[in-house]
């Protein structure tokens, strides 16, 4: 039950399409999240804290941010000689770039086969959430299951496609999985984390690509429940689901409740990030800030208000930010006022510009743009 017989596999572009606003210039993965943080820091933090000191990381397109920011693995102890941190190419069979989960791991299958651990724990980037993956091995060996699947109880993300309905025993065995049902609400939805033995992951890639099966959730999970032991492991902690700019949005502002923030946030648990040294936020006469999150680095002469602030923001005199996420080095010049406003890195909003959006409807600016 070592942790480090676990090799962890986490696929940074998968859902790409859900928040296409942020995904233009970058990964989902690489995505930026509560002011310092990118949405792969979750599932490679919730890696490394449960003892997997491997982790492959599968690219597809626009991943250069996301490699910058995760440079050797140094931030996640994943800097070493022996296993680490793998950046694993974008290339399915015959080269070409991968459509689909099935032939992603395919093509990442020497990585597979020259790795000595026993099992595979697979992530997405999709959803925030900080949970002990070690719990989730013990259950899967508990239970002698051939795949666990981590779930969540609760009211299922209504954007996101894909959604895996989990209908389960009182023993926690999976009985019948629905993708995507028509009018389900409060339900049990798979978290895309995915545990199994390598050998047993191996066979079912080459299995799948010998009959040309496509479709991981339905031709490879959703086909074997009834003769493989598939379980499911509930998840206690906050979940967050980014399947949209609004849920983004939602997730992001979620942090700014204690019981959220102190969920996510474990102090056993740490979530580790790229450490950018910067100086103390500087507050200037007459600056207001309440229930914010700020991070290090910005400059506030105005008023914000139930937001969060990356770093080196600047927000100017006389301006007034509310119920807002501003992005890594942004400027806000004096008297500008938003609110519901979601900014990406860089942008300018010139003086006196006025933005506002609303609580399901944020308005959105993109990456250095001149307002």
């Amino acid at each position: 039950m070592r942790g480090n017989n676990v090799l962890g596999v986490i696929f940074s572009n998968m859902h790409d399409d859900f928040v296409h606003e942020l995904t233009t210039v970058r990964t989902l993965g690489s995505i930026p999240f509560g002011g310092r943080y990118r949405l792969i820091d979750f599932p490679l933090s919730n890696m490394v804290n449960s003892g997997i000191n491997k982790v492959g990381v599968v690219t597809k397109l626009n991943y250069q941010s996301m490699m910058d920011h995760l440079g050797s693995g140094k931030a996640w102890d994943l800097s070493r000689k022996h296993d680490g941190l793998f950046i694993l190419p974008p290339f399915g069979q015959g080269n070409a770039v991968y459509t689909n989960r099935i032939q992603a791991l395919s093509g990442i299958a020497n990585f597979l086969k020259h790795s000595n651990e026993e099992y595979v724990m697979m992530s997405d980037c999709n959803y925030v959430v900080n949970f002990d993956m070690q719990k989730m091995l013990q259950a899967h060996i508990t239970n002698q299951a051939d795949i666990t699947i981590a779930y969540k109880d609760g009211v299922r993300p209504t954007s996101a496609k894909n959604i895996t309905v989990l209908n389960l025993d009182e023993y926690d065995r999976i009985r019948s999985v629905d993708v995507d049902p028509v009018g389900t609400t409060k339900c049990n939805f798979g978290l895309n984390v995915y545990l199994m033995r390598k050998e047993y992951l191996e066979w079912l890639i080459s299995d799948a690509v010998s009959r040309n099966i496509q479709d991981f959730l339905r031709d490879i999970i959703q086909a074997r429940v009834a003769t493989s032991r598939i379980f499911g492991y509930h998840v206690e902690e906050y979940v967050g689901a980014i399947s949209s700019l609004n849920d983004y949005f939602r997730v992001n502002m979620d942090l700014l409740k204690q019981d959220v923030s102190s969920q996510l946030f474990e102090r056993n648990r740490p979530v580790y990030t790229k450490v950018r040294d910067d100086m103390p936020t500087r507050y200037g006469i007459g600056a207001s800030v309440k229930g914010s999150l700020i991070a290090d680095g910005c400059l506030i002469e105005g008023e914000v208000e139930n937001s969060i602030l990356f770093r080196g923001v600047h927000i100017g005199k006389g301006c007034s930010v509310k119920n807002s996420i501003i992005g890594q080095d942004t400027t806000l010049c004096d008297d500008a006022k938003i609110s519901y406003v979601v900014t990406d890195k860089n942008v300018v909003l010139q003086p006196g510009r006025t933005l506002m959006g609303y609580e399901t409807y944020p308005v959105f600016i993109e990456k250095n743009a001149v307002v």
